[in-house]
């Protein structure tokens, strides 16, 4: 039966899954290893491994496929060979409500706990709605793009005619299905970047003004210096990462955009860098920290049931050290924009807390940027100020 040959298949996957790499891109080396498996067979297995883990810790005594089926009844609308078979009583209300299928789960599996999802509840931000939080992992994430607002037109056209559903957020942000092959679709990369919707949402906190220096220091590919020239072209920035391999990405991202102004160095921020740095003062400072990334566990569900919770220490710490070492960089009176893509309050207000009673900084907002009712990731951001 071809239900069996599909539960054998997402079996030998995830027996074979050892967490070194984010499961999207495993799948793709497993898929190329393994041309045998056609378009519906990959379709069906991403689905099974991705239901699954989005499932956390919960349930973790049934019997792998059972919680395969419980997994896969929670997150989806449609119904799977899985749930014809091992929960055959629930298929009448597969298009039902997340809230009612829960109920439903919690009726028959009496041991079943949503907050074994997300092991690590009670150390979420403070102003996180938990319910919500938690019900968000069983809803796969869009896919968000930022445009220009003179593309728009052209990029939802596009988009329309080949069949995509497109959601406009704003002038210049539009959510499409997760999974969207934008790079097929829209070959010309100058029309759009991907970027999710609370990330965006960050640029509230930037503020830069006409001729400013300001300092990208752990850029990565770029993400947030696009935000950041987008609000004023006519900026002076420097952009560091400590893996050059970000900054070649971020080079080419920055071509496509057309930005030639930018100076870029290969940085340990946990290291002296006085010899390099020692003549650089900035008008303003973006620390996009590294992080558990626990606000985009939406999209990597496998995290969810292999974190470490001892990780979210060392984070606190490495988030700590680094932002007390940009900032005698920082001009007084100019911004430092401390942002994570965690959820954790160790990893956030905590740092905040700590840089303003340590250091001359004083904080002039912050927020929880809640992307989980809107089908986003979630990322915190703060903006302080440097007061001597």
């Amino acid at each position: 039966m071809k239900v069996h040959y599909q539960i054998k298949t997402f079996e030998k996957i995830l027996a074979g899954y050892d967490h070194k790499l984010p499961l999207h891109r495993f799948l793709v080396n497993y898929y190329k290893q393994n041309k045998q498996m056609g378009s519906s067979d990959r379709r069906w297995a991403s689905r099974y491994l991705y239901s699954y883990f989005r499932l956390g810790n919960a349930l973790s005594d049934l019997p792998l496929v059972e919680r395969l089926a419980v997994a896969d009844f929670l997150c989806n609308p449609t119904l799977s060979l899985v749930i014809n078979e091992y929960l055959p009583n629930l298929v009448s209300e597969i298009e039902q409500s997340l809230g009612l299928k829960l109920k439903r789960i919690k009726e028959i599996y009496t041991d079943f706990n949503i907050e074994q999802v997300f092991p690590f509840v009670e150390t979420l931000s403070a102003t996180i709605d938990k319910t919500a939080f938690l019900h968000s992992f069983f809803i796969q994430p869009d896919l968000f793009i930022r445009i220009k607002e003179t593309h728009l037109s052209l990029v939802k056209n596009i988009l329309s005619n080949h069949d995509i559903p497109v959601n406009e957020i704003s002038n210049f942000t539009l959510s499409v299905p997760n999974g969207t092959k934008l790079d097929h679709i829209i070959p010309d990369q100058r029309l759009y970047h991907i970027q999710d919707l609370s990330s965006q949402q960050t640029s509230a906190f930037f503020e830069p003004h006409i001729y400013e220096y300001w300092w990208d220091c752990c850029a990565a590919s770029g993400g947030k210096s696009l935000l950041l020239h987008d609000l004023q072209p006519d900026i002076n920035l420097l952009v560091s990462d400590v893996r050059e391999s970000s900054l070649i990405n971020l080079e080419e991202r920055f071509r496509l955009a057309g930005i030639k102004k930018y100076q870029k160095k290969v940085l340990d921020l946990l290291q002296n860098n006085d010899q390099i740095l020692h003549n650089f003062s900035f008008d303003g400072i973006l620390l996009d920290a590294p992080c558990t990334g626990s606000g985009t566990w939406g999209r990597t569900p496998e995290m969810l049931s292999s974190f470490n919770g001892r990780k979210v220490s060392y984070f606190n710490n490495l988030q700590k050290n680094i932002a007390s070492n940009v900032i005698k960089y920082l001009k007084p009176g100019k911004p430092l924009i401390y942002m994570t893509c965690s959820v954790f309050k160790a990893e956030n207000e905590d740092v905040v807390a700590y840089l303003v009673e340590n250091c001359p900084l004083k904080l002039e907002k912050m927020e929880l940027i809640k992307g989980y009712s809107h089908k986003a990731d979630s990322m915190f951001a703060a903006r302080l100020i440097r007061t001597d």
